[in-house]
C-alpha cells in the first residue's frame, strides 16, 4: 500500500489539497482549515525540490499543521480581538463617562459629547432620571435605542 502511494502521489496533489482546504475554509467558520491547507500548500512546495516518503510527508504535514494552528490560537488570533467593535455597541459604550453639552432640565432626555469618537460619533443623546446640567460627567450604564441611559457623577 505505502509502495504504491509513494509511487503515485505527486506534488500536485499535495497543492490540490492545499488549494480545496483553503478554498474550504470559504464555507467554515473557525479559521481552522486554512491552516491544514496553507500546511498541504508548503508540503506541495517542498515535493517539488526534495523527494520524500509518503509517511514523512504526512507526519511533516501533521506535524507543520499543528504548528500553524497553535501558533495562530496561541499568538495572532488574541491580539486581533476587539479590533473591531462592530455589534458590540453596549460593551463599547458601557463605563463611557462624557459631558453633558444640553441639559435635560424639565425632561429626561439631554445631549452629551465624549472626548474622542466612540463607534463613530462624539455626541450622543442621553436619558437620566436625575437632573442633569451642562457640563455636567456622566457615565454611561446602558444602551436603549439610539440614546444613551447614563447617571451624573
Amino acid at each position: 500500500m505505502l509502495d504504491w502511494l509513494n509511487a503515485h502521489i505527486a506534488y500536485w496533489h499535495w497543492l490540490v489539497l492545499g488549494l480545496l482546504l483553503v478554498t474550504a475554509e470559504i464555507f467554515v467558520s473557525g479559521f481552522i482549515l486554512f491552516w491544514f491547507g496553507l500546511a498541504a500548500l508548503l508540503i506541495g512546495t517542498l515535493l517539488i525540490v526534495v523527494d520524500m516518503p509518503i509517511t514523512l510527508q504526512l507526519l511533516l504535514w501533521a506535524g507543520i499543521s499543528i504548528a500553524l494552528l497553535v501558533g495562530w490560537l496561541k499568538y495572532i488570533r488574541p491580539n486581533w480581538k476587539n479590533r473591531s467593535l462592530s455589534g458590540m455597541a453596549a460593551e463599547a459604550l458601557a463605563g463611557q463617562v462624557g459631558m453633558a453639552i444640553e441639559s435635560n432640565h424639565g425632561r429626561n432626555r439631554g445631549k452629551l459629547k465624549f472626548p474622542a469618537p466612540i463607534l463613530g460619533e462624539e455626541e450622543w443623546l442621553f436619558i437620566c432620571t436625575e437632573e442633569v446640567a451642562i457640563g455636567d460627567r456622566v457615565k454611561v450604564t446602558d444602551i436603549s435605542g439610539n440614546s444613551l441611559i447614563v447617571t451624573r457623577l
